[in-house]
Parts: structure tokens; C-alpha cells; sequence
């Protein structure tokens, strides 16, 4: 089953490579969407893909890279769209 998340992670997750490594781990699992930093210091990201990719994807971003720290992790589901082809970086 196909499904889609919003996460909103804050901490120090910018300047740390977090979303490159979100973008290397999408790519492994076949997960779609994209990720990038919002003014506010925290990163956002959209994912999509089967439930279980998704899943591992979320479990692995709650770590984050080495060098990050994670203090709030919000995940919002959302209708999958279908619309994103690969992963970006915005």
C-alpha cells in the first residue's frame, strides 16, 4: 500500500547533511518526494512510496546523520499524489 508523510524535524538538522542523507536513504528505498530546509532552521520533507520503504525512511530519519541532533520529529500523513517521479533536494 502506497502512502505519504510530512515531516517537520527540528534540533540541528541543517548544516549537517541531513537532507543529503535524506535523499540517500529515499533513493534506497524507492521512496519519492523531496526535502528541504525552511527559514526557521528546521527541515521539511515530503515522502511517498510503499508503507514499509516509507516507514524504515522515518525510523532512520528520526536519527538523522552523524553530527545531527533531533529534538521534534512531526509526521503529518497525507493523501499519496502519485506526482513525484525521484527524490529532490529543494
Amino acid at each position: 500500500m502506497r502512502v505519504a508523510r510530512r515531516f517537520l524535524i527540528s534540533g540541528r538538522v541543517q548544516g549537517v547533511g541531513f537532507r543529503y542523507f535524506s535523499a540517500d536513504l529515499a533513493a534506497r528505498e524507492g521512496v519519492t518526494g523531496w526535502v528541504r530546509n525552511l527559514p526557521d532552521g528546521r527541515v521539511e520533507a515530503h515522502m511517498e512510496g510503499e508503507a514499509e520503504a516509507v516507514m524504515r525512511v522515518e525510523r532512520a530519519l528520526r536519527q538523522g546523520p552523524p553530527g545531527a541532533r533531533v529534538d521534534a520529529f512531526d509526521v503529518d500523513p497525507q493523501p499519496p499524489s502519485g506526482a513525484f517521479l525521484d527524490f529532490t533536494i529543494r
